[in-house]
């Protein structure tokens, strides 16, 4: 934890406006929690009856929602991206301590930069390279031939198998899993014959990868995750996906195969994703919903079935709530078009 920070020079280094006592700030926390030393944010004028009640040192916010405020704060653009800043700065990652554990295994044919950090129980298989300032922590698994960049940190369980590449400053939680094999089979009559899969995965800096996350590695061609990507825990990425920059998934989405995801997307959890589609930059898929088609446009798209453009769902859900009234009116009208078919001089030959 930092030793603490005035609000002035947080400010400055952030690039936000203190207002108030030049209070000393060293930790953050939610307002509900933060004592006299934290720094708590209002995001939403929906919760300043929180923002009354907090014993926060300090709030970051709005000028639109800083007037009158009595209390020290800085008043931010984007307060939330102001708050994970100064988390970063006030809490900052466990330094490095260079060296190998002697319950760790490392191939004499494995490259490992002198300045990383290898924990017991760790595994680098031979031909791997690990660069500076890695952290494999225990129990984590780097195959033969694969590459770690720099500043990468590996959580315990995590793995990365063979010819795997990972970027720098990557994060890979818990169990995450890099590179297990594609669902590839081939049905032979009366049995499946497995497909190898001869493809690697390929990691941009800058990405963060769950817990239990699984990125299979490609078939023929590679999976790729794009720079600064985020995946939350228990997502399946396929073999031969490739997920464009700064795309982030929530938990539970799955994507099948050779599917096409741009840049800057956002994918609801527990979405479904089918294979060998496209979505281009820009598009957000809230939670739970199925992708059977190409996305050629950005916007915001929802529905389990049919998938559509999302003010077009919203509409027919509106729809759907009235399905019963509506099967009761066609009902009726089917009885009443009966009875005039069935009314005398109703027909054109009795008219003649």
């Amino acid at each position: 934890m930092s030793q603490g920070i005035t609000l002035s020079v947080l400010a400055s280094q952030l690039g936000g406006e203190p207002r108030g006592d030049d209070v000393l700030i060293d930790r953050v926390a939610s307002l509900e929690s933060a004592d006299e030393r934290s720094l708590a944010f209002l995001a939403n004028p929906r919760f300043k009856v929180q923002l009354v009640a907090s014993r926060a040192g300090a709030v970051v916010l709005k000028a639109a929602d800083a007037q009158g405020l009595a209390r020290p704060h800085i008043v931010a653009a984007d307060p939330q991206l102001f708050f994970a800043r100064a988390a970063q700065l006030l809490h900052p990652q466990p330094a490095v301590i260079a060296g190998v554990h002697p319950a760790a295994s490392v191939s004499a044919e494995a490259f490992v930069d002198p300045s990383a950090e290898i924990g017991p129980g760790a595994v680098v298989e031979a031909g791997a390279k690990i660069g500076r300032n890695v952290v494999l922590m225990a129990n984590a698994y780097v195959g033969r031939d694969a590459s770690i960049g720099e500043g990468s940190r590996l959580y315990p369980q995590s793995c990365v198998m063979d010819r795997c590449e990972i970027g720098a400053r990557v994060i890979l939680h818990p169990a995450a899993i890099i590179g297990a094999d594609g669902f590839g089979n081939a049905w032979a009559t009366d049995h499946w014959e497995k497909i190898p899969q001869l493809g690697r995965v390929i990691i941009g800096d800058d990405v963060e990868i769950g817990s239990c996350t699984t990125v299979d590695r490609g078939a023929l061609e590679d999976t790729v995750i794009g720079q600064g990507a985020r995946l939350d825990n228990l997502i399946q990425v396929a073999h031969n996906v490739q997920v464009g920059a700064h795309t982030a998934m929530a938990a539970c989405v799955g994507i099948a195969g050779s599917t096409k995801i741009g840049a800057r997307c956002q994918i609801g959890g527990a979405a479904m994703i089918s294979g060998h589609l496209e979505i281009c930059d820009g598009v957000v898929v809230l939670g739970g919903t199925l992708v059977a088609k190409t996305i050629h446009q950005s916007g915001v798209y929802s529905g389990s079935y049919p998938m559509q453009e999302h003010g077009d769902w919203l509409k027919n859900a509106a729809q759907v709530r009235h399905l019963n009234e509506l099967v009761q009116r066609v009902k009726q009208l089917e009885k009443q078009v009966m009875a005039l078919g069935a009314a005398p001089g109703a027909s054109g030959e009795e008219e003649k």
